[in-house]
């Protein structure tokens, strides 16, 4: 008989003699006089429009729960951004259920209570363990939203054939629950939600002028850290940009993008893991998370010697100029794909004028041609909001191929990207990437650059990091 030797878990016994002693003397510490979250009444209002889109119809939307990093170790939760975005809640596991007639309850995993053993024994959810959640009123207090124990979520949705649409792919016990499989409906449903957050409210502008001032402090760290990061790596850098963003927000907003070297010519360089060289260049893209989950995204190109070389900065302006030209074509009512191609015509004519083009401008702009994208391979930027790229699930029609409308956010991100091993260009341009990132709103008559207090001109950059590492 072979004996199985695995460790399973590694939790003590817990006695009976334990259990009941750990079951009494615990004083209240309901919280009886929280006041209304801010978002709170934004969010009442998000609900409202979502139900007279699908009057009639019940809507299920779940923050889905915790995913799992290795063994029992689970990544930070984070909601899905429908689900804060209607609720204001942040809570793992919770579920919004919107009835036919408008009325809204979420029904939430609230704080384990004294009277069963999950508060000391349930590593997950348990107080002891974990930290202690709301209960249920006192989420109810701060979201103005009637709750319900999780655990009812089922007999609540079971019998009456209701038409329902759900999120689907966010919390699978939800997707088991209601079953039947993704529908038409409900793929519907998800492009509203996603189109719904187009258009950010005065709350959610404020949030994200928060998280670009934010990000702005990380960049300036950056800068006075790149004399240690000579000595060690990118590593040091995400590191210190890391600190700001957890300090000030939630987290960051995505991976950060530390790229020194040829490293910048990864489009989504992330492993952050190469040397930080004098002379060379480093692409930081990044942008810090805000506690109400609102994040930046924005891109500096850093001489990390404080000057930028007359190649680098010739390569820098054009890019810079490229910018430019997409941000002249942003205002309400302009198509969304104006600005790339803006930005695309100053690349190409560039790109001509090194030398590396192997045809004519206006054939490598040509839709049935597209040479330039070797260098410049990525579209000139997206929505912005709760996720970095936002508002993904959105139809083409009101996203990709619609029109720009006032309260949009969006990057402005044209770049150039030389890899260090093609042979098709002058040996001084490989392993050179440039990328300016702006982050805009789109205004009634045009639009604010949110990111404008971090330079975009090479000599303001220049002096820009002399004044920061003084």
């Amino acid at each position: 008989m072979t004996r199985d030797l695995r460790t399973g878990s590694h939790d003590l016994p817990v006695s009976p003699a334990l259990e009941e002693f750990m079951l009494s003397g615990w004083a209240d510490t309901e919280q009886y006089d929280l006041p209304v979250d801010e978002v709170a009444g934004w969010a009442a209002r998000r609900r409202a429009r979502l139900h007279e889109l699908f009057a009639g119809q019940r809507l299920v939307v779940p923050a889905g729960g915790y995913q799992q990093r290795s063994n029992d170790q689970n990544h930070r939760f984070r909601p899905h951004s429908a689900y804060t975005w209607l609720t204001g809640d942040q809570s793992s596991d919770g579920v919004l259920v919107v009835e036919p007639d408008g009325d809204a309850t979420l029904f939430l995993r609230p704080r384990s209570g004294r009277k069963d053993g999950e508060f000391f024994q349930d590593r997950v959810y348990g107080e002891l363990w974990a930290g202690r959640r709301p209960t249920l009123g006192e989420s109810s207090r701060r979201l103005a939203l009637p709750t319900r124990h999780v655990a009812e979520l089922a007999p609540a949705l079971a019998g009456a054939h209701t038409p329902t649409r759900v999120l689907r792919g966010v919390d699978a016990g939800v997707d088991a629950l209601l079953g039947g499989g993704a529908t038409a409906g409900d793929a519907e449903f998800a492009a509203v939600l996603a189109e719904l957050r187009l258009v950010k409210d005065p709350w959610e502008i404020a949030q994200l002028e928060q998280a670009v001032a934010t990000t702005t402090r990380g960049f300036e760290d950056v800068v006075r850290a790149l004399p240690m990061a000579m000595r060690t790596s990118e590593r040091y850098l995400e590191g210190v940009f890391w600190q700001r963003a957890r300090l000030e927000g939630n987290d960051v907003g995505y991976q950060s993008i530390v790229a020194a070297g040829a490293h910048a010519a990864t489009l989504h360089w992330n492993d952050n893991d190469g040397p930080v060289r004098d002379g060379d260049l480093l692409l930081l893209d990044a942008g810090a998370e805000t506690r109400s989950l609102y994040t930046a995204d924005i891109t500096r190109v850093l001489p990390v010697s404080g000057r930028f070389s007359p190649l680098q900065r010739d390569l820098y302006e054009l890019c810079r100029r490229a910018n430019d030209a997409a941000l002249e074509c942003l205002r309400p009512g302009a198509h969304f794909r104006a600005f790339h191609e803006a930005a695309m015509t100053v690349l190409v004519h560039g790109l001509a004028d090194l030398g590396v083009l192997p045809c004519t401008p206006e054939q490598s702009l040509a839709q049935d041609c597209g040479l330039h994208r070797r260098w410049t391979l990525c579209g000139s930027g997206h929505m912005l909001g709760l996720d970095v790229h936002d508002c993904a699930a959105a139809r083409s029609e009101t996203y990709l191929d619609g029109r720009l409308a006032a309260g949009h956010v969006l990057t402005v991100e044209p770049g150039l990207y030389f890899q260090p091993d093609d042979e098709l260009i002058p040996a001084e341009l490989r392993g050179l990437g440039m990328r300016i990132e702006e982050d805009v709103l789109i205004t009634d008559d045009g639009y604010r650059m949110l990111s404008a207090d971090l330079p975009r001109h090479a000599d303001d950059v220049e002096a820009w990091m002399h004044r920061v590492a003084s």
